[in-house]
C-alpha cells in the first residue's frame, strides 16, 4: 500500500468521511415511520416543494448569465413590479403543485386569484406560497427567498364534485401543518416546521443535488442585542414604536446600544435573526396600516417557525401573529417576531404607551 512522506495512509485514507448522511429526502421518510396513520401524502407533497427550491436555486444562481434579471412587464397581485424570476418561481410551483397530485388549492404571490387543482379532488393538503421574496434585491446579488406554509383540508370536501374555494384557506397560522422557508444566498438554505415540532435547517448539497441537515433543532437565544427594521419608514411609525426603537440606540449610561442589521430581504433577516437572535420588525405605519407584509404566506408561516425554535411573533397591535385571520388571501399585518425577551420588551413598550 502507498504511503505518504509520514508513512500513514495517503489522503484518500486520512480524510474522514461521514456516510451517515441525513438528507431531506431520509428526514421526511423517517418523520412519517413516526406517525402510524400517515398515507405518504404529505412526503410526496414535500419531495414535489423540494424540487421547486431546487429548480428555483438553479435559475438564481445562473439568473445574470442567461438574462433573468430585470423586470417581465407586468405587475402581481399586491402592485409589485414582477421580476422575470419571480414569473419563472412562480411557474415552477404551480407546475411541482399541479404535478404532485397532493395539493388541491395554491395560493402564491404572483397569482391574484387561488388556483384550485381540480384535476386532484381527492388532495388533501392546501399550500401558500411566496415563491421569490425580496426580488427587488435580485439584480444586486442580495440573498431572497421562497416562503411556505401547508394546510390540511377537512375530510368533508374531499373528492369528486366537492366544490373548493379561497376561503377554505383563509384560516390562522395555527391551523398550518408545516412552513418554511428556503433561502437563496451564498448556499441554498431550507428551514422546515411541523405543528408542534422542532426547527431543522438544511443546506443544498450542489454535487449530490441534496438537502442535507445542517442544523438540527434549530433554538432561538432568548435575548440578543441585534434589530432590524427599515428605519427610513420611522416618520410613519405610531409614537410607542419610535419610543421603542430609541431605547434600544440610546439604553442609557453606560449601556450598549443594539447593532442594527438590515438586509430588505425578509427571509434573510429572519433567517440571520432565527440563527443569532434579535428582533426583525415590519411595523404597520401610517402610511401602510393594515402593515405591509402577507399574513397567509408570509408572517403566519415565519412565525410557527420561530415559536417552534423558543421565540415570539406579534403583530401591530401585539396579537399573536400565529392567531390572526386573514380577511382575504393577500391581506397584510405589522410584524415583529424574534428572542422572546425582545419581543416581550416590544410588548412592554407598546402597553406602557397604550394605557
Amino acid at each position: 500500500m502507498a504511503t505518504n512522506g509520514n508513512g500513514n495512509g495517503g489522503a484518500v485514507g486520512q480524510e474522514n468521511i461521514n456516510t451517515d448522511i441525513v438528507t431531506l429526502t431520509r428526514f421526511f421518510t423517517e418523520e412519517q415511520v413516526k406517525v402510524p396513520e400517515a398515507t405518504g401524502d404529505f412526503t410526496l407533497l414535500c419531495h414535489a416543494l423540494q424540487f421547486s427550491f431546487k429548480s428555483i436555486a438553479y435559475y438564481i444562481r445562473r439568473a445574470t448569465l442567461i438574462n433573468l434579471t430585470g423586470l417581465a412587464g407586468s405587475s402581481n397581485t399586491t402592485g409589485d413590479d414582477q421580476k422575470k424570476l419571480d414569473v419563472i418561481g412562480n411557474d415552477v410551483f404551480v407546475s411541482a403543485m399541479k404535478t404532485s397530485g397532493k395539493c388541491r388549492i395554491l395560493v402564491s404571490e404572483e397569482e391574484e386569484e387561488a388556483i384550485i387543482f381540480d384535476e386532484h379532488p381527492n388532495a388533501r393538503y392546501a399550500v401558500v406560497c411566496d415563491p421569490i421574496d425580496g426580488s427587488s434585491n435580485l439584480d444586486a446579488g442580495v440573498s431572497v427567498g421562497t416562503i411556505f406554509g401547508i394546510f390540511k383540508l377537512p375530510d368533508d370536501i374531499l373528492g369528486p364534485g366537492k366544490k373548493v374555494t379561497a376561503q377554505h384557506v383563509l384560516s390562522p397560522g395555527t391551523e398550518m401543518v408545516a412552513s418554511g422557508f428556503t433561502m437563496y444566498g451564498a448556499s441554498a438554505q431550507l428551514v422546515i416546521t411541523m405543528k408542534n415540532g422542532g426547527v431543522n435547517g438544511f443546506t443544498l448539497e450542489n454535487s449530490l443535488g441534496e438537502f442535507i441537515l445542517t442544523h438540527p433543532n434549530m433554538q432561538l437565544p432568548p435575548s440578543r442585542a441585534i434589530y432590524s427594521v427599515n428605519e427610513g419608514n420611522s416618520m410613519y411609525w405610531d409614537e410607542w414604536c419610535n419610543a421603542y426603537f430609541h431605547s434600544l440606540k440610546h439604553p442609557g449610561e453606560g449601556k450598549k446600544p443594539y447593532s442594527a442589521r438590515y438586509i430588505g430581504s425578509m427571509v434573510a433577516d429572519a433567517y440571520r435573526t432565527l440563527l443569532y437572535g434579535g428582533v426583525f420588525a415590519y411595523p404597520a405605519d401610517s402610511k401602510s396600516p393594515k402593515g405591509k407584509l402577507r399574513i397567509l404566506y408570509e408572517c403566519a408561516p415565519m412565525a410557527m417557525i420561530f415559536e417552534n425554535a423558543g421565540g415570539k411573533a406579534v403583530n401591530s397591535r401585539m396579537e399573536r401573529l400565529l392567531a390572526v385571520n386573514p380577511e382575504h388571501i393577500h391581506d397584510r399585518s405589522g410584524v415583529f417576531l424574534g428572542s422572546r425577551d425582545e419581543v416581550q420588551k416590544i410588548i412592554d413598550t407598546y402597553n406602557q404607551y397604550k394605557k
